[in-house]
This record gives C-alpha cells, structure tokens and sequence, in this order.
C-alpha cells in the first residue's frame, strides 16, 4: 500500500533509505567550513550595502533581530539532524513529523532555491572576471565554473570537503581581518586616522534615520543574507561522526555567523556614514577599506568577493544534489536522477548544475520575464524552508522525548516556547514582506511556487507514485 498519511507519532525513527550508499569522507573541519561556506557570499560582501542605505545604523539592530531567528533555526535543525543525521536533513524531518507531502514541498523548494543561487553566485562571479579578461564572454566564464564544480562534485565527497574548507578559509579569513583592522581604527590605533567615537551612530539623522520603515527594510534583507547555513546538516550525513559532527558544526557556526554579520555591519556604520554613496555602490567592505586608506583596496575585494561566489556554488550544488538525491532515494522524485555510484548521487550532481546552467542562460535569454520570475520565486522560500523546521521540530521533540531521549544530543532550548516565537518572527516576516512594495511579488511568488510543489507532493503521496519511483 501506498503511504497515504502522516508518519504517527509511535512509528520508529528510522533512516532513510538509500542514503546508506553515500561516502562518509568528511571530517569535522570539512563540516565547520561548510557551514560558513555557503552562508558567506556576495549578499554579505556586496548586497549589504543596500540594508545598510535604507536602515542607516539601525542595520546593526537589523542583522542581531534576524541573526536571533537564524539561531534558533539553526538549533531547532541542529537538535533533530544530531538525533538522525540524514543528507535530506529538513526535508526528512518533514516527512516523519507531518507526512511524505511536507517533505517533498521542503526539499524541492530547496533544491530549486540552492539551483538559481548557483546560477546567480555564476553570473556574479564571471561579471568579476570579465572585468579582468573583457576579451572572454561571461557565460564562457560561468560555464567554465559549472563545469570545474561539477566535477568537484562528481569526485569522492572528500575531495568537496578539502576543496569547500580552502575556499571558505579564505573567506573567514578576509573577514577576520576586516573585523580586526576596523576595531584597530575605531580606537584610533591606525595611522592616521582618529577614533570616530558615536558621530556617525548619532549625526546624519541618528540611530533609525528612517524610522520603523527602513528598519523594516534592513531586516528583510538580512533575513534573506544568512541562507545557506542548513548545508551543514545535510552534509553531516556524509561525516566520519554524523551525530558528534552535526552538533558541534551547529553549535559553531551559529555564533561565529552572528560575530561576522552583526561585528562586519557594526564597524562599517562606526568608520563611515551611512549616506556615503560608496557603500550601496561599492559594497560596504571596499568602502570602509578605501576610507581607511588601504591601498588597492577595490581589486583586494574583487578577489575576495570571487572566491566567495565560487565557494558558495561549490557548496549550493552539493546542497542540492544531495537534497535531490535523498528525496528520490525516498520515492519523492523521479528514480532515474537518484543513482548512487562510488558513494556520490552523480546524475543528481550534473542535474542540478545543468538547472543552475539554464537559469544562467535564461538571463540573457529572457531577463524581462522567466529570469525575473525565477529572482523573484526564490526571494522568500528560505522562510518557508524555516517554517518547516521549526513545524517538524515541534512534533519531533515530542516524539524523541518518548522513545529515544538519549538521541537529544542538542536540545532546542526553551522548547516549545522559543519554538512558537520563532514561528511568530516567521510570520511576522512574512506580514512584513505583504507591506513593501518590492518584497510583495516575491512572496506571492515564492507562496504559489509553495502551493503547486504541496498539492504535487500530496497527489504524489495519494497516488501511490512514492512506492513506485522506489521500487
């Protein structure tokens, strides 16, 4: 018989099937990179000009409130990916807690999501280097990323590990040491300059210049900047020590995520202010960093904010082809893409990169419409993705606590009151998006994309066509 209904709150925690044939070649340095890996890219680098142009200082305020919500996330998911590490994470903690429909809408959201990123990161990352060899056309460049990631991809998951960790390391890096040279000229230790005290906190219309609104607009778009983190418990089924590797990763990342965003805005608005027309138009880094007097501060950036896009496509087509794998090895998608060989789903691997190749296409093809359509579907699906989490951990936990608690290794805190407020932050986010002009359509957009993947996910479910694709 076909699974018609929602797993019951007495059925056996068990793993998925077909995940077992996975590798198991990442260490916990792979796993803590990761983590930051796919988080940490041009929305951070480049993108937070933007918040930090409507919010003003008030954008520090911004990413802490956001920051908050991710770490409750992110410890919800942490507590229910320790307890039964899998690489669909989210999206089989979905299908146990409220049926097999829940789980296709979550890991297919995903997967479309992490696939227009990797064509997005692409663009970003070839207009980069045509800017450096003009006589070379850019989707020549981004097809040359598709293809060198794809086969990072394609090889032993630990050959991804090392290559994500080098990348992400650098990254970390740049970032570590913009916190430590802007601290160094807060205080005025830095040759000439003089510590700026609270003026630019305070002058130039004060703390919130533009009210409540452009708070709300700096936090709209600093949600959206910390997407990426739930990488790390999907690769954590593919770890040495998937239940101790998660845990820590988890536990790691949260904070050192909240000191690079929250610490990164805090010493842009303290060095600058924020009318300076440099931050929206150079990014906020290359501006605090020409304001210090770096030299060549601009291609310093550029570099940086390269291997940032690279190392978060690297990191977005593992996420999906491992999300497309397992929810196919679970009979939520079409068998022919979930083959496993040599511990790798490779035709899930060139799947995703193909899909993340034509959307590259599509904006040159079609950038008025398809390619807007995908831009705007994919603003919001990060919430929807979190509402499943924190949905599937309200039922889980319950669930664990009854059979299995010495499977609680990481324990959501408060539960289940800081569960509900971060369902409320949700919700709230979502009101807010309905309130602005420009977030609107993406969350109309995003919503029926949610609506038609939940009433496939259901017929699929109904029909019978789970038991099928697995067979």
């Amino acid at each position: 018989m076909s699974r018609t209904s929602a797993p019951q709150d007495a059925a056996p925690v068990a793993a998925p099937p077909g995940e077992s044939a996975l590798g198991h070649g990442l260490k916990q340095r792979h796993l803590s990179m990761i983590a930051l890996g796919g988080v940490i890219g041009a929305g951070l680098f480049v993108g937070s000009g933007a918040g930090i142009a409507a919010a003003g200082p008030s954008i520090v305020l911004a990413y802490a409130i956001s920051g908050c919500l991710v770490m409750l996330v992110m410890r919800m998911l942490g507590e229910m990916s320790a307890a039964n590490p899998a690489s669909g994470s989210f999206s089989v903690h979905a299908e146990r807690a409220i049926g097999p429909w829940a789980g296709f809408t979550a890991g297919w959201s995903f997967w479309f999501l992490l696939c227009v990123a990797v064509g997005l990161e692409g663009i970003g990352a070839a207009q980069i280097v045509h800017g450096w060899v003009p006589g070379v056309p850019e989707w020549a460049w981004v097809a040359l990323f598709m293809l060198m990631f794809c086969g990072t991809n394609l090889a032993a998951v630990k050959n991804f590990g090392e290559f994500e960790f080098w990348f992400a390391a650098l990254k970390v890096s740049a970032i570590a040491l913009f916190l430590v040279i802007g601290v160094l000229a807060i205080l005025g230790v830095l040759p000439d300059t003089d510590a700026p005290g609270l003026t630019n906190l305070t002058g130039h219309g004060g703390f919130m210049p533009n009210g409540t609104e452009g708070l709300i607009a700096g936090l709209l778009a600093s949600v959206f900047a910390y997407g990426g983190l739930e990488t790390v418990t999907i690769a954590a089924a593919e770890s040495e020590h998937p239940i101790q590797g998660v845990a820590k990763a988890v536990r790691t990342a949260m904070w050192r995520i909240a000191l690079f965003y929250v610490g990164s805005m805090a010493v842009v608005v303290v060095l600058l202010p924020w009318t300076k027309e440099e931050i929206p138009a150079k990014g906020p880094y290359v501006a605090t960093l020409d304001y210090l007097g770096i030299p060549a501060a601009g291609q310093i950036m550029n570099v940086v904010v390269l291997i940032a896009l690279l190392s978060a496509m690297n990191a977005n087509i593992y996420g999906a082809s491992r999300m497309a794998g397992s929810l196919i090895g679970r009979g939520l998608g079409p068998r022919v893409i979930g083959a496993i060989h040599g511990g790798v789903p490779r035709i899930a691997v060139v799947t995703s990169s193909l899909f993340g190749f034509v959307c590259v296409l599509l904006s040159y093809w079609r950038p008025d419409d398809i390619f807007q359509w995908l831009l705007n579907t994919i603003g919001a699906l990060i919430l929807v993705v979190w509402f499943f989490i924190a949905a599937s951990q309200l039922r889980l936990r319950r669930r664990l606590e009854r059979e299995a608690p010495e499977k609680l290794v990481v324990k959501m805190w408060a539960y289940p009151y800081l569960t509900w407020l971060a369902l409320a932050g949700m919700a709230t986010v979502f009101v807010l998006m309905a309130r602005q002009e420009d977030t609107r359509v993406q969350l109309y957009y995003a919503g029926g994309l949610t609506v038609i993947l939940a009433v496939v996910g259901f017929v699929w479910q109904k029909l019978g066509l789970q038991r099928d694709a697995a067979e």
